[in-house]
């Protein structure tokens, strides 16, 4: 993967562009990444894998058909799904979820104020490595996630041609 164009954008958006791309690259097993906003809009991804096939116009890997934004719009749903179902069950607030299916996993984690970071894994990821370094991500992401921050992701991958980080 080659590092994301960040030019012009602040210090905190380009740390946690640095921390995504670290994310996949150190973390085995990582297919793709989304960081989706409360309103289920794409806010940051890393799908090397995706991005890759779509230059060179052949199938991707596994998962999300399309796009990144196929990634975030599950991961919005399953967010949505799990935190009414929390609220129906006056359990309190959804911290994380993980789906284990048999030819990958999907693991949701709140950041702030309603934001998820989601992970595609493949079959053969360890749940608990992948698990561990999410909330690392969002122990490091979730204090800067301001809306001023999102207002200017939101904008970064407006202006990207693929929306992924590469």
């Amino acid at each position: 993967m080659t590092t994301p164009s960040t030019y012009g954008l602040s210090s905190e958006a380009r740390n946690l562009h640095w921390l995504l791309t670290n994310l996949v690259e150190e973390v085995p097993g990582i297919q793709s990444v989304a960081v989706v906003s409360s309103d289920g809009l794409l806010l940051l991804s890393s799908d090397p894998h995706r991005a890759e096939a779509d230059r060179q116009n052949r199938p991707a890997t596994k998962g999300p058909r399309g796009s990144a934004a196929d990634l975030a719009t599950i991961v919005s749903g399953i967010g949505s799904l799990t935190v009414g179902a929390a609220k129906l069950m006056d359990f309190g607030s959804v911290k994380h979820t993980m789906v284990a299916m048999d030819e990958g996993s999907l693991f949701v984690m709140s950041i702030s104020d309603g934001s998820l970071l989601g992970v595609h894994g493949s079959a053969e990821c360890d749940m608990s490595v992948i698990s561990y370094h999410m909330a690392l991500f969002v122990g490091r992401a979730g204090h800067v996630l301001t809306p001023e921050l999102r207002s200017e992701l939101r904008k970064s991958m407006e202006s990207e041609p693929s929306g992924s980080v590469r």
